[in-house]
């Protein structure tokens, strides 16, 4: 009996003992600072390590993160400069640089940063028209932001960003929206289909002119290489005839070839296809010529 008492006895005392060492020392884990108090007054802020709490005399006052903190507030009520209620929520990133500040500086810091958000906000949305605070979200973003960081810094809070996560609008407001984003469409696409009829109508023209052009010069063409080829033709033709009267002035032709050939040329001009009538100028050569002719006619008839 008395060894089973000397055992619980010893159990009982390592369970007092190390509730006093986890009580007594402590260790801080990363990103993560205690603000510690001795005798009720501020001592001194522990960070990240191994730390020894005097019993009875300090206590850990507050665990405070060094983490980026994100807090998305409900959304707000606020009124834009032409009178239009809407409701907007916000989200907010801060970060704790100062444990010391963020633990006396304000009773509830978060429920201080709400409201000072929802303050700030009515002030910026209600300098500005509803169309002005759905197009300006940057704008208003950055000036919440500089507003909250300098009024957290008392408070040991640095305030990074701010961003407007919704913005609703009456339900009258909604509609009448969406009328105008559809009449603006119906704009758009009105304007886009007059404008493709007018290139199309362009083109075509454009597609008409060239053709009209091309087929000119085409003609153009044409008649050039037909002139160019008659010119040839005639050019050939004369050459030719030239030629000729060369030969049979080389060949010296007798006075009866010549004169035979005088008679053929009038036969043509008799055959009453002629429209002009030739009479010699030399009545008293016609004896002579005829005389030739039946000369001629006689020997190609012996022969």
């Amino acid at each position: 009996m008395e060894t089973v008492i000397g055992i619980i006895s010893i159990i009982f005392s390592i369970l007092i003992l190390g509730g006093i060492i986890a009580y007594v020392v402590r260790i801080v884990p990363q990103a993560q600072s205690y603000v510690v108090e001795r005798l009720g007054a501020y001592h001194a802020t522990w960070t990240t390590g191994v730390h020894v709490l005097i019993p009875f005399i300090d206590r850990v006052s507050n665990k405070v993160t060094l983490k980026e903190v994100v807090k998305d507030f409900e959304p707000q009520p606020v009124i834009t400069k032409d009178n239009v209620t809407m409701q907007i929520d916000t989200v907010v990133y801060f970060q704790i640089t100062d444990p010391k500040l963020y633990t006396y500086g304000v009773v509830g810091p978060i429920t201080a940063i709400e409201n000072l958000t929802a303050t700030t906000l009515r002030n910026i949305i209600g300098d500005l028209e509803l169309d002005e605070t759905l197009t300006s979200r940057d704008i208003i973003n950055t000036k919440m932001r500089a507003i909250l960081d300098e009024a957290t810094d008392p408070w040991g809070i640095k305030v990074g960003r701010v961003e407007l996560k919704n913005i609703i609008p009456p339900r009258d407001i909604q509609e009448a929206m969406e009328k105008q984003m559809r009449a603006e469409r119906e704009r758009r696409e009105i304007i886009l289909r007059a404008e493709g009829e007018k290139h199309s109508s362009i083109l075509t023209a454009e597609g008409e002119k060239e053709a009209v052009i091309l087929r000119a010069d085409a003609k153009k063409a044409a008649m050039i290489a037909e002139a160019e080829g008659e010119a040839q033709a005639n050019e050939r033709l004369y050459l030719a005839q030239a030629r000729g009267i060369e030969m049979i002035k080389q060949a010296d032709p007798s006075r009866s070839y010549l004169t035979l050939r005088s008679l053929e040329a009038y036969e043509k001009l008799a055959n009453g296809q002629a429209t002009k009538i030739v009479i010699p100028s030399e009545l008293q050569n016609m004896a002579s010529l005829l005389t030739v002719a039946k000369e001629i006619l006689v020997k190609e008839g012996t022969e």
